[in-house]
């Protein structure tokens, strides 16, 4: 499903980049795989995000959400649900020249809404950036309050073993 989207200009945004140009909101589609594995592994060149490689963006594809601008892929996020009641927000970057839009905020939005329609009724992340998550009622909570099997994808990261991602929670 797409949908366009006016992405509302605050005193706390820039001005968008090109404003005539209309955002769009869509589910990822497998032809989407490179342009989002790109955007992601941009910041994972930075260590700020888990490469991803095409293998596991062809695997995981579904539980994208993107917004275009035009043709271009300026925003992504993933819902990965885990169990009947709990999902992950994951691989949530922003092409950088579309950052303080609030685009971040618009994939959010749409993920949880998308949480709400399966029934999840608590979302985690680890990040970076937890202002972000707590601007959207995210709490910082200790990792052993995650299911287990989040930390598959840990096993993989080069900082496993000193890991400095902050775990945020939220109850919908």
């Amino acid at each position: 499903m797409t949908t366009i989207v006016t992405i509302q200009q605050s005193p706390t945004h820039r001005p968008l980049p090109y404003q005539d140009i209309p955002l769009k909101v869509a589910k990822a589609r497998l032809r989407d795989a490179r342009g989002v594995m790109a955007l992601i592994n941009t910041y994972a060149a930075q260590g700020i995000m888990l490469p991803r490689t095409e293998f596991e963006m062809a695997e995981n594809i579904r539980d994208f959400s993107l917004i275009y601008a035009g043709e271009d892929l300026i925003a992504c996020g993933a819902l990965h649900l885990y169990s009947t009641t709990s999902a992950e927000i994951r691989s949530l970057a922003v092409e950088p020249n579309w950052k303080q839009h609030g685009l971040g905020t618009t994939i959010m939005e749409v993920l949880e809404a998308e949480a709400s329609d399966h029934g999840v009724t608590s979302l985690f992340a680890f990040t970076y950036v937890p202002g972000f998550f707590r601007k959207l009622g995210y709490q910082e909570v200790e990792r052993g309050e995650l299911p287990l099997k989040a930390w598959k994808d840990c096993l993989k990261c080069p900082k496993f073993q000193a890991c400095d991602e902050i775990a945020m929670l939220k109850r919908l």
